[in-house]
């Protein structure tokens, strides 16, 4: 059995989840989030209900998908060994620049594929990470932005979050099954024009993840 980490169960990592939970496909998932659900988070959080209020956001999901084990703790250097130690992929829907830049370095480092999401206000991206193969997130950004907005301060359309959310499901299928036809390319989604523009990306040869990539 395949397994499939999802770091972040939010408005991203819940419908991804779901929708890979449901998908027919043989994936063992494992939830990654050291957060408790709050009532701000039902709008956009599919996974959750009024009584899971104050419960972990890891276990609340597992609960409610097969396959699924709850990991109720942080993604950082630590825990990294830990966590991706049995990853075929790993689908990032942190809302922490670092942390996903620390997941992008910690997937190219061991040669496991990542599927990026993203979404804030209006738009919303997604990128799929072979390491070795395709452009990874550190390609296209060098590093972090140092106070860019997350979701609790800038807002986020709770629809967009399912949209990138099932097409990040979609990818890890696609990642899975071997068939990541659309590996490299960003995909840039504008909820207000309804419209997705894809981005080929070129790997950066001086990019400091990928040097560290497994062969």
């Amino acid at each position: 059995m395949k397994t499939a980490v999802i770091l972040g169960i939010g408005g991203l990592g819940c419908p991804a989840a779901l929708a890979l939970s449901e998908a027919g496909v043989d994936v063992r998932l494992v939830l990654v989030d050291p957060d408790r659900v709050d009532r701000s988070n039902l709008p956009r959080q599919i996974l959750f209900r009024d009584d899971d209020l104050g419960r972990a956001k890891a276990e609340a999901a597992a609960h409610r998908l097969r396959n699924a084990q709850a990991r109720v703790q942080r993604f950082d250097a630590t825990t990294a060994d830990v966590l991706l130690r049995d990853a075929d992929v790993l689908l990032d829907g942190t809302d922490d620049y670092a942390t996903r830049f620390l997941a992008n370095d910690e997937a190219v480092k061991r040669g496991i594929p990542l599927v990026h999401g993203a979404a804030l206000g209006w738009s919303g991206q997604l990128l799929t990470v072979l390491p070795g193969r395709t452009a990874c997130l550190r390609c296209l950004f060098e590093a972090p932005p140092a106070d860019g907005p997350t979701c609790a301060q800038a807002g986020v359309l709770a629809p967009l979050c399912g949209l990138v959310g099932a097409a990040m499901a979609e990818a890890a299928q696609a990642v899975l099954q071997g068939r990541p036809a659309g590996a490299g390319v960003l995909h840039r989604w504008d909820a207000r024009t309804g419209t997705d523009r894809p981005l080929k990306l070129k790997r950066d040869p001086a990019c400091a993840a990928c040097r560290t990539a497994a062969s």
